[in-house]
């Protein structure tokens, strides 16, 4: 049975000895920082006496110890003579995931006490790897081996495993996005999958609109319902377009305008059709069906998504490399003096004029972002609220990309000076074997490349890679926790490929391994926290903030704004409380009966309430506002874009 632990006593973590191995990066990934918390660590060969940390666990420690050693066997932990080769194992939270070490271990049999809560064990012989066991008011998570230098690479779900012991992470975030494709999940229930969304810390979601690109009443009626679930639990929606593919019944309706690839063959790759957007007839159709998609939904967005060429084996596999449509190679052949097609014939090695090309290539496809990214300002025009995202894979971490894709952020980024757009960067599949620290390196690169770091994001991928990984094929648990809260501390906004990828063991600590914090402490009563976004802590009951009462939290939750603020408990309490605000909070203050906040978005802001106020004022004006009332009696307000004071009284 879960222990239920102080928020108080788990913001932070010590480590017995000198060597602490990977555990900074194992708590760091869901919150927790270094300092004399009651949460302690201590490492395999790690000197501890043994009265003390009895005594600390009796009295409400929780304490982490890492193989055999004497406090171990005082807990009943017990290394027997048997020995056993360790290489795949099975875990209480996904029992059929394959967990497999590269680096095989040879350990001791344990023998634990009756009352051990075995979470890990090999996969054959059923021995116990990791276990917990309660002592007095605290309690032991024990490994029957060290967690590793990485900290996911044996052990994927210690975590969790902290969770089964009561430990609640100390922050949360709820500014995630993530991408949702319609086709696979048709009769799903939205409105659980809104709130599932949400408890993950989703804060908007980039939905597959090829699947909705002609008119359907079916399908149209699914979407509506799909946007206004999400809209109801604070949650923005952004049509998610994969050009140049369109859509399914496109494709079949113009076979004159698909594109070809260098072996003459429509480009139909992987899941992908690709028409000829080089075609003015193509791309002006394509253009109306877009602005007819549009108009028809009430989006929060328009995410344009790969908006360059196909493959990622650039010109050594001809049978997937594009483009190779008459229009382009005849105004190549105009420009350059040759058919790009001789690439893979007569002029099959000629390195010099293959770079010809492809810089003609990234130079097409900058053109063709340009173009697209002007078709979205125009649809602006008609729905201002809108915003604009451009997702465009990663070449400066992995420069092949240029060459093998003709995606090139440099030529692209400085679109930046003239409209407004969120940069998302993608995770290119090459590197999705490599560790966390990509992120801050991939950061870095793209420094000198605009000025407007606050628009750039990252996007993850969690999908089963095609390198050979361990412990699992696809990121879950500590890796996971580990890639997205790295990735949030580089980047402003983070993006995750895709929200059904997430497993329901990992779903309640994503939204805290996004949040990104740079100080907590505790003073007496007050509670210091420095965020660079702001970020919610658990939290019950009212509450000052910065010394003023603050409306912004749930039950559980106290929402803060950005920088750093001091929290602490309050006997008086506001009319009415914002449960949830999907928008950049900046300040919040309560006068007499009145609430008001202030926020910046560059995107339409979602306030969630606990009572329906009598009047609403934005920037001084009254407005007369459509609240939408939930099922669990909650008012959903929908907030203008821009930066704004909003009355609520």
């Amino acid at each position: 049975m879960p222990f239920l632990i102080s928020f108080l006593l788990f913001t932070s973590y010590q480590i017995v000895g000198d060597e602490p191995n990977a555990w900074p990066n194992i708590l760091g990934s869901i919150g927790m920082t270094p300092g004399n918390g009651n949460m302690v660590v201590i490492p395999a060969g790690a000197q501890a006496a043994v009265g003390v940390w009895l005594k600390k666990i009796e009295d409400g420690a929780l304490v982490i110890l890492e193989g055999a050693s004497p406090l171990a066997e005082e807990l009943g932990i017990h290394a027997t003579a048997k020995k056993i080769h360790v290489r795949s194992l099975t875990d209480v939270n996904r029992p059929q995931l394959p967990i497999l070490w590269e680096r095989p271990l040879e350990l001791p049999v344990f023998e634990l006490p009756a009352r051990a809560h075995i979470f890990t064990a090999e996969r054959w012989e059923k021995a116990p790897l990791v276990a917990g066991v309660r002592r007095g008011k605290g309690a032991v998570l024990w490994l029957g081996a060290s967690a590793g230098k990485l900290g996911y690479e044996r052990f994927p779900y210690l975590t969790q495993a902290l969770g089964e012991l009561g430990v609640t992470p100390p922050f949360r975030s709820s500014r995630l996005w993530a991408f949702f494709d319609t086709s696979y999940r048709q009769r799903a229930d939205v409105d659980y999958l809104a709130r599932r969304w949400r408890k993950t810390g989703i804060a908007a979601l980039h939905v597959a609109a090829w699947h909705h690109y002609d008119p359907d009443s079916e399908k149209d009626e699914y979407l509506t319902r799909l946007i206004e679930a999400c809209h109801r639990n604070a949650i923005l929606v952004y049509a998610w377009l994969e050009l140049p593919h369109v859509s399914e019944s496109f494709w079949i309706k113009h076979p004159e305008w698909r594109e070809k690839t260098a072996i003459g063959q429509d480009a139909h790759l992987d899941w992908r059709k690709l028409m000829n957007l080089a075609n003015p007839d193509c791309a002006k159709a394509v253009a109306e069906g877009v602005r007819g998609l549009v108009a028809r939904h009430d989006w929060d967005g328009v995410n344009l998504a790969e908006l360059y060429y196909e493959s990622l084996e650039g010109v050594a596999n001809p049978a997937r490399f594009t483009p190779m449509n008459d229009i382009v190679r005849a105004q190549f052949k105009s420009d350059k003096g040759f058919d790009p097609l001789e690439l893979f014939g007569a002029r099959t090695g000629d390195s010099a004029a293959r770079k010809i090309f492809l810089d003609y290539r990234a130079e097409m496809a900058r053109q063709m972002q340009e173009q697209w990214l002007g078709e979205m300002a125009a649809i602006r025009k008609s729905k201002p609220h809108l915003d604009l995202v451009l997702t465009h894979v990663d070449d400066r971490f992995d420069p092949r990309m240029r060459d093998l894709i003709g995606a090139d952020a440099a030529r692209v980024l400085p679109q930046l000076e003239k409209q407004d757009f969120t940069f998302l960067i993608e995770d290119p599949a090459t590197v999705w074997n490599l560790g966390p620290q990509r992120y801050p390196q991939i950061a870095e690169r793209y420094k000198p490349l605009t000025a407007r770091q606050s628009k750039l994001a990252i996007d993850i991928n969690i999908v089963e890679r095609y390198q050979d990984v361990y412990p699992t094929k696809q990121q879950t648990g500590v890796e996971l926790f580990q890639l997205v809260h790295t990735a949030a501390r580089a980047f402003p906004r983070v993006a995750l490929y895709f929200e059904n990828s997430i497993g329901p063991e990992d779903v309640p600590w994503v939204g805290s391994a996004a949040a990104s914090v740079t100080r907590c402490e505790t003073v007496g009563t007050k509670t210091v926290v420095d965020s660079p976004y702001g970020v919610g802590i658990p939290w019950e009951g009212s509450a000052f903030v910065n010394g003023k009462l603050w409306p912004v939290r749930s039950n559980t939750t106290l929402w803060l704004p950005a920088g750093p603020v001091v929290a602490e408990h309050s006997s008086q309490d506001t009319a009415f409380h914002v449960l949830d605000f999907n928008g950049q909070l900046r300040t919040a203050s309560v006068a007499g009966k009145a609430v008001e906040i202030s926020y910046q978005q560059s995107w339409r802001a979602i306030a969630v309430l606990d009572r329906q106020p009598a009047s609403v004022e934005v920037d001084g004006l009254k407005v007369k506002p459509v609240f939408v009332k939930r099922d669990d009696g909650a008012f959903v307000l929908t907030l203008p874009s821009g930066q704004h004071l909003v009355s609520l009284q």
